[in-house]
């Protein structure tokens, strides 16, 4: 009985990331606990090392979810400012407040669809996102847009986990996808349990 009981779970289980896989969607509100713990194989200050944000530097999120990256980098771009992008206005109600909290007023929340940005061409040094990529329906055109308001000098950095997230981009297909774009790969810090990736323009 406890067989059936444990094969009929791992069925439901990878029934229902294959139907994740095959509709892409956003992380819930409801479901921001998945976002705020510790994030196995690319925390923080790998980020940062990718990513390498410096004072006075305009920076692009998409998908801060909680902030849980974002109010690190905010923190490291003195004179500068982070745009969080996101298609629910209650991950930017709630990283806009837990910015405030830390006295952070360097952050500028956005709400709209990745594969439209708001902003104008070439507005950004530098751009990042984890975990979102494979939320997106159409990544193509979100890495097209990433490209479009990057500076002709700038980098972009995707962050993946192999920890549970039915949404996980691989690192060929997010390369193949991201030179289909024109983003150069430069490099990446990978770990058994997920990786970063770093393009440039």
């Amino acid at each position: 009985m406890a067989r059936r009981l444990l094969a009929g779970i791992a069925l439901v289980t990878a029934a229902g990331a294959w139907w994740a896989r095959k509709h892409p969607s956003a992380c819930p509100y409801a479901a921001r606990f998945f976002v705020e713990g510790p994030h196995p194989g690319i925390p923080r200050a790998r980020l940062i090392e990718v990513l390498e944000p410096a004072p006075g530097e305009q920076i692009l999120e998409i998908g801060p979810g909680t902030g849980y990256y974002s109010l690190e980098v905010a923190s490291r771009i003195d004179g500068g400012k982070l745009a969080i992008f996101d298609i629910q206005q209650e991950f930017l109600d709630h990283t806009t407040k837990a910015a405030a909290d830390r006295g952070l007023t360097n952050i500028e929340p956005m709400q709209g669809d990745a594969r439209r940005l708001p902003y104008p061409d070439e507005a950004f040094d530098g751009a990042f996102l984890v975990t979102v990529l494979g939320e997106i329906p159409d990544q193509d055109a979100a890495l097209a847009e990433l490209h479009r308001v990057l500076k002709p000098s700038g980098r972009l950095v995707v962050g993946e986990t192999f920890f549970g997230d039915p949404h996980v981009v691989t690192f060929g297909g997010l390369r193949e996808r991201a030179e289909r774009a024109g983003l150069r790969f430069e490099w990446r810090l990978a770990s058994p349990f997920g990786y970063f990736a770093r393009f440039s323009k």
